[in-house]
């Protein structure tokens, strides 16, 4: 039980140890160490594909979810009866979009990959921001998650939830 974490794209250098060491901390956060987790680091053209082969949106973005468990209620952590269950699904990070924002913003890369990693295990987990109301709760769970981050690390990294679905 651990997390998968890929690599797919050359075009930022990417410290993978700080960004495993970060989900984990997430992990251990929500309580969801024994399952099992993708992450998944691409560039702009393979995030665009993907975006656009699933969500019919032919442009980059920051992160896309797979969730195992399509039906999970936000909130609710999944009930596997099997070992081959102890799976959340993958998460694909657009880390050249994402640094594109960063540099843009004047932001840490490493930082925001974490706070859209947040965003991403949320989706995972059930949330979604596709009414006011669901992204009032999923900003609620994300603050959450990242104040306890912030706690531990000492880092002061903040919620990327955008506002009812355009992206994420």
């Amino acid at each position: 039980m651990g997390v998968v974490l890929r690599n797919l794209q050359n075009v930022v250098p990417l410290r993978r140890a700080r960004l495993r060491k970060d989900v984990e901390t997430l992990r251990h956060i929500l309580g969801i160490q024994k399952f099992d987790l993708g992450v998944i680091c691409v560039d702009n053209r393979k995030i665009q594909r993907i975006n656009n082969i699933y969500r019919k949106k032919n442009m980059p973005t920051d992160v896309l979810s797979f969730p195992f468990y399509e039906e999970l209620r936000p909130g609710k952590l999944p009930c596997p009866l099997y070992r081959d269950e102890l799976n959340l699904g993958d998460i694909f990070l657009g880390v050249e979009y994402v640094m594109k924002q960063c540099q843009q913003q004047s932001q840490d890369l490493h930082g925001i990959l974490t706070s859209v990693t947040a965003h991403g295990i949320c989706h995972l987990l059930g949330y979604r921001h596709e009414t006011e109301e669901e992204w009032k709760e999923m900003l609620q769970k994300e603050s959450y998650i990242l104040n306890e981050f912030n706690r531990f690390t000492g880092r002061q990294l903040v919620p990327l939830t955008k506002k009812c679905s355009q992206d994420g």
